[in-house]
C-alpha cells in the first residue's frame, strides 16, 4: 500500500470518529482538522491542533479570558515571582495559592470545559475538574515564552518589513518586544493582570533585522547601565 492509500485509509477513518454527534466537536475545529492532511483522530488532538495553527488567535483569546477574571486585591507582580521564574515568563496569579482551583485555567483563571474548551458549547454546566489549562491558553503561553517561533507569522503581519527601519526582513531577522521585559518589571508591575500580559503578546512583538537588533539591545543596556549609575550616587 502506498502512502497516499494510507493517508486516505487513515483520513477516512478519522473523519469518521470525528463527525460523531456523541463527541460534538466545536465547529471551526472540525472545518479544520477536516482540511488537514492527515485528519486527528481524537477530538482533544483536533482542538490542539486547531490552536497550534492559530497562534495570534490562542493569543488574543488568552488575553480576553485574562480581562474577564478576578484577580484577588492583594495580589502584585512580586520579587519572589519573578526570583522564580525571570521576567521572560508573564505573570502567574491562578498557578498557586487561593486563586488556584480545579477546573480553571492556571494562566487566565476562566473554566476549562471539555477538550480544554473556554465556553460550555455542550451544556455540562460544570467545568472539568480534571483540566488546569485552556487549549489556546497552552499555544498562548508557548507563543509568549518563545515567539521566534511564530516569526514567519509576525512577519507577514509587518509585510516582512524590519519593525525598526522599515527595511525589507532579511534571512536571519529576530522576533523583539517593543517595549522590553525588564522595563515592564521596572517601571509598570503594578498594572492590572490583563494589561500585563498585552506585554508578552502580539501587541509587543515586532521581527527586526539581526543588526537593528543589536543597536537596540546596545543602547538599553546602556541606558540601563546609567540607570544603575544614577541610583548609585549620592544624594
Amino acid at each position: 500500500m502506498s502512502l497516499d492509500d494510507k493517508r486516505l485509509l487513515w483520513n477516512e477513518n478519522a473523519r469518521a470518529r470525528l463527525v460523531a454527534p456523541r463527541l460534538a466537536v466545536p465547529a471551526p475545529v472540525l472545518v479544520h482538522a477536516l482540511k488537514s492532511r492527515w485528519t486527528p483522530r481524537t477530538a482533544r488532538a483536533a482542538v490542539d491542533g486547531y490552536w497550534r495553527a492559530h497562534p495570534l488567535r490562542a493569543d488574543r483569546l488568552a488575553r480576553a479570558l485574562a480581562a474577564s477574571s478576578e484577580v484577588p486585591a492583594e495580589w502584585r507582580w512580586s520579587a519572589p515571582e519573578v526570583g522564580r521564574t525571570g521576567v521572560r515568563l508573564p505573570p502567574q496569579p491562578f498557578r498557586a495559592g487561593e486563586c488556584a482551583a480545579p477546573g480553571r485555567c492556571v494562566v487566565c483563571g476562566q473554566p476549562v470545559f471539555r477538550y480544554g474548551w473556554h465556553t460550555d458549547l455542550w451544556g455540562a454546566g460544570a467545568p472539568n475538574g480534571r483540566a488546569v489549562w485552556h487549549s489556546a491558553c497552552v499555544t498562548a503561553w508557548k507563543f509568549w515564552t518563545a515567539p521566534q517561533g511564530a516569526r514567519k507569522l509576525l512577519a507577514r503581519t509587518q509585510k516582512h518589513r524590519c519593525g525598526l527601519t522599515a527595511k525589507r526582513l532579511l534571512r536571519g531577522a529576530e522576533v523583539d518586544h517593543r517595549v522590553a521585559l525588564h522595563e515592564v518589571w521596572r517601571d509598570r508591575r503594578d498594572l492590572p493582570f490583563s494589561e500585563l500580559l498585552g506585554f508578552w503578546g502580539a501587541r509587543n512583538l515586532q521581527v527586526v533585522n539581526r543588526p537593528a537588533h543589536a543597536a537596540k539591545s546596545a543602547d538599553e543596556a546602556r541606558r540601563r547601565a546609567a540607570i544603575r549609575t544614577a541610583a548609585a550616587l549620592p544624594a
